[in-house]
């Protein structure tokens, strides 16, 4: 055999390990990134606030697996208000304005699973079984019972609503499902597959009879528009009516008046 063909034929085997170390990087590359999203995915949706001393005076609620701390405002009767907050929000700080907001009513403010004093860890199917848990305390003590969900909170609101009588529901800044904002983040992610709290709160909404507010911002930089009408489309009609509060955001939607005005006539 010729010494040249030689060469050129040991030159081609020693590039095929390196383009197949090119051709698998990026397959490898992705296939870690997808792993790190089915590990930390709940790192990204909650982010519990730290527990004060303040917390240690809120009323706690066992649950099967964990202890939760509710801050409440009592108040006799039959009227009651359960609020469940944002991701990121502890819903203690929310209290004097919801007490200036509902003066006639009992209120009861569920921390999350390893949010503010609460044992346990989050995760959708263990709050919306607290949200039962923490309905089933208030309405053995009071029959009118309305419900406010507020970001995060608003999925746990519906899916309550739509199995128990509450008598009314607030949404503040909600979205159809945690799954349509995931995928149109990280398109490039098979969000379906990976995704293990999706919040598809348009499904519940269909179960949901009770009047139905829903407040957005008008220029909430976390949930589209279009995700908000898909979630009024999701409820029965007649159900849900939409107000829209201007020049405001996802977080800061409730700075203005409008939004304390809008809350309270829902009452």
């Amino acid at each position: 055999m010729n010494h040249r063909h030689c060469l050129t034929l040991n030159r081609s085997k020693g590039h095929r390990p390196m383009l197949w170390i090119l051709l698998a990087t990026p397959v490898v590359l992705y296939l870690f990134l997808c792993l790190f999203f089915l590990i930390a995915q709940r790192s990204f949706i909650y982010m519990p606030t730290a527990a004060t001393a303040a917390h240690d005076r809120a009323m706690v609620l066992e649950v099967p697996g964990a202890r939760l701390r509710i801050s409440t405002r009592p108040h006799d009767g039959p009227r009651a208000l359960i609020y469940f907050g944002g991701n990121a929000e502890d819903v203690a700080r929310s209290l004097p304005d919801l007490a200036s907001a509902f003066p006639g009513r009992a209120l009861y403010l569920m921390h999350y699973r390893g949010y503010s004093g609460s044992s346990g860890h989050a995760s959708e199917a263990a709050l919306r079984s607290d949200a039962r848990a923490l309905f089933a305390f208030v309405s053995a003590r009071h029959s009118d019972v309305m419900g406010v969900g507020r970001s995060l909170g608003s999925s746990v609101a519906i899916g309550l609503a739509a199995e128990a009588p509450l008598t009314r529901l607030v949404l503040i800044a909600p979205f159809d499902s945690i799954l349509a904002i995931a995928a149109r983040v990280a398109p490039f992610l098979p969000m379906r597959l990976l995704l293990k709290d999706p919040y598809e709160s348009w499904r519940l909404a269909r179960g949901v009879t009770c009047p139905t507010l829903i407040i957005a911002a008008s220029h909430d930089e976390l949930i589209p528009p279009a995700n908000t009408h898909t979630l009024l489309r999701a409820f029965p009609p007649g159900v849900a009516t939409l107000r829209v509060i201007d020049e405001t955001g996802h977080n800061s939607v409730s700075d203005t008046p409008e939004f304390w005005e809008a809350l309270t006539q829902a009452d």
